[in-house]
């Protein structure tokens, strides 16, 4: 979905991406691969790109996913029902999301429980720095945490 809420981020973070770096070298994990989908503005089509990409991880036999989105207000309908499509189908499901003072989703559900928060200013707003509330080696670690406890906790049930 995206991997920050504006376009600040500079080519060398895309091309260093720190959730694609810290997935892909840890030894627990099998990175599989990078869906990027767009936002569509009707929500026939939201829900339909929440449906094809469930339907494409689980077609990778995937046990865990880290979605990610660089938007909010309209765009959380695709994200939580993304989140939803993918965890209807059995498979854990962990978000990535700017929410800064908003806090809340526009829509939820029962899948939209563990989200890390990349928001860096202290007042919870999305800045005009260059490389501030954009995803950061932290957080891509949080988010890989709650998907390794999420996967566990998944398959004991």
């Amino acid at each position: 979905m995206g991997i920050g809420p504006s376009t600040k981020e500079t080519s060398l973070h895309h091309f260093r991406d720190p959730l694609l770096d810290v997935v892909s070298k840890d030894q627990e994990m099998d990175l599989a691969g990078v869906i990027v989908v767009g936002t569509p503005q009707d929500n026939y089509n939201k829900h339909l790109v929440g449906k094809r990409v469930a339907a494409w991880v689980e077609a990778m036999r995937c046990d865990g996913v880290i979605i990610s989105a660089d938007g909010w207000g309209n765009s959380d309908v695709d994200f939580a029902n993304t989140m939803k499509e993918i965890g209807k189908r059995n498979i854990s499901v962990v978000g990535l999301k700017f929410i800064g003072t908003q806090a809340k989703f526009v829509v939820t559900n029962e899948f939209t429980d563990l989200v890390v928060d990349f928001n860096k200013s202290e007042a919870g707003i999305e800045t005009e720095v260059v490389g501030e509330n954009n995803v950061e080696e932290l957080d891509a670690k949080k988010a890989l945490a709650f998907l390794k406890l999420k996967i566990r906790q998944d398959q004991a049930k």
